[in-house]
């Protein structure tokens, strides 16, 4: 329920729904109870995801000093570990953080509250429906909620712990999957590497190899620390796992000089570094969060695993989908010629840097929206789902105008090949007009996942990345940089439709979730 100094707009004055990137647009940036609370969930998670790639940046850089071949050999490693850990860590994070807040909040409401409730108790394998749409009767102003796998007897009582049945179920998935990628990757370092295109006479392979073999030792403690992080964001934490990754980055950071140069262990200690820190990380996270919650389970019948493979399951093919796109983006620039790939990188990764900032305020999104649908108080997820599109879009002109003007000077700190430079000044223009565009993609990203609307993100996408082939002929026509189209694109097509709004038989504007989380 909304606060009582605080009361969000009627929803019987909504009446287009084009209007909700202009309802109450003159609060867009004032700090009142909505804005604070968005400013202390979105600035924390913004810069926990930016102080990742500053450490990997200082990283690369000690690395850079051994020598040209490992420098290399080091990146194909990294890429590849990045790239099966996106598989897993996308849709863990995503999932943990909107079912948690969605507990959370119901553990917190008051009893009067609760009497309206129909959570039950069921199989695994019954199915979960979820309407966010108030109906008429004596529970008007509160939505149904039947969950499979679940009996959420919630207590969250004042000074102890909670029980969240979604944070054990979190932590043990993440466990698994870690392990599991832990040994494909070890088992397979080689054949893995030579399909990468690092073959078995080139002198990057044992460097990579070592490498390689090493950081996925941390990969348990990746995939656990990510799920706790999920789990502190659906607490609308962010400050934590803050906390927990600069300690842990200045930790890489220190010990990458000490063990690559005093102990002269080479690409061998960057990665027993980088697996250091990321065990610290997890430990400090595990060691937080096991005094805020109860992780273990009355019961194996508690734990949500049918919910999480479910809705996992929908956004690993949104993840597929997407690394569809940008594989198929890059090998269109590779095709160009290694000037034209090597500048498609430079703008391809400030593209990326940028979206990290959209991250925040997409997580926001989820954290208020998964709570404000659970404690059934839909103004407060129209206002909020409102004002983080609204804040998405100023971001993204932000972002347009200092790219568009900075970037030209910018790029001589990537490269100093005129060639590169100049294909660079070409996708600048690309780089910043398509920044409202990817700012808007994110945070509509956390108003699906806060609505728990799994399936339309992943099955929109999907059909994107179906259509991306027909791209290619294009390219072959026009020959410059139409490559970029198919990132910026994806990301139209996916927002285009993802607000979806839907007139009840009170006239009253609603997010819609697609028909698959939905009643008859």
């Amino acid at each position: 329920m909304a606060e009582e100094d605080y009361s969000y707009p009627s929803r019987d004055k909504r009446r287009i729904p084009i209007c909700i990137f202009f309802n109450n647009a003159r609060l867009i940036f004032k700090l009142d109870e909505l804005g604070s609370e968005i400013a202390q969930i979105a600035l924390p998670a913004a810069l926990a995801l930016t102080a990742d790639p500053v450490a990997s940046l200082v990283d690369t850089a000690f690395i850079g000093q051994i020598g040209p071949v490992e420098l290399a050999a080091v990146g194909v490693s990294i890429a590849l570990f990045n790239q099966v850990s996106r598989i897993a860590i996308f849709p863990l994070v995503s999932v943990t953080t909107s079912f948690v807040a969605e507990e959370d909040a119901i553990g917190s409401r008051n009893p009067e509250a609760q009497d309206c409730d129909h959570l039950e108790t069921g199989s695994t394998t019954n199915s979960e429906d979820k309407e966010l749409i108030p109906r008429n009767g004596a529970c008007e102003d509160q939505y149904q909620t039947k969950l499979s796998g679940a009996s959420f007897d919630i207590d969250k009582i004042e000074n102890q712990r909670r029980h969240i049945p979604s944070a054990s179920s979190a932590l043990v998935i993440g466990s698994i999957l870690g392990l599991i990628q832990a040994i494909f990757l070890i088992s397979g370092a080689k054949p893995l590497l030579n399909f990468m295109g690092v073959s078995s006479d080139s002198p990057m392979l044992t460097p990579a190899q070592q490498y390689l073999t090493l950081r996925s030792l941390g990969a348990p403690a990746v995939l656990l620390s990510l799920a706790m992080q999920g789990v502190f964001r659906g607490f609308k934490d962010t400050k934590t796992p803050l906390y927990a990754t600069v300690a842990g980055d200045v930790t890489n950071i220190v010990l990458d000089p000490l063990f690559m140069f005093v102990f002269r262990l080479g690409v061998s200690g960057a990665a027993i570094a980088h697996v250091i820190s990321q065990y610290l990380i997890a430990v400090i996270l595990f060691w937080k969060l096991m005094t805020q919650v109860d992780l273990l389970p009355p019961s194996i019948k508690h734990l949500q695993f049918g919910r999480f493979l479910k809705n996992g399951f929908l956004l690993l093919m949104r993840v597929i989908a997407v690394t569809f796109c940008v594989t198929l983006a890059a090998s269109m620039a590779a095709r160009q010629g290694s000037t034209s790939m090597a500048a498609f990188q430079v703008c391809l990764q400030v593209w990326l840097a940028t979206s990290l900032l959209a991250d925040g305020l997409a997580v926001a999104g989820q954290a208020i929206l998964a709570s404000a649908f659970a404690k059934k108080d839909y103004d407060k997820a129209e206002a909020a789902a409102s004002r983080v599109l609204q804040l998405g879009l100023v971001l993204g002109l932000i972002l347009a105008f200092v790219l568009g003007v900075g970037l030209p000077f910018g790029a001589r700190l990537f490269t100093k090949d005129a060639d590169v430079l100049q294909l660079i000044g070409v996708g600048i223009p690309f780089v910043a007009a398509t920044q409202p565009i990817n700012a808007l993609a994110f945070v509509f990203d956390g108003v699906n996942f806060g609505a728990s609307d799994f399936a339309y993100s992943a099955f929109s996408l999907a059909n994107y990345g179906g259509h991306c082939q027909h791209s290619m002929s294009i390219s072959s026509l026009l020959q410059s940089w139409v490559h970029w189209s198919l990132g910026c694109s994806e990301h139209l097509h996916e927002s285009s439709n993802i607000c979806r709004f839907l007139e009840n038989r009170d006239r009253n504007w609603s997010l819609e979730l697609s028909p698959e989380l939905t009643g008859p």
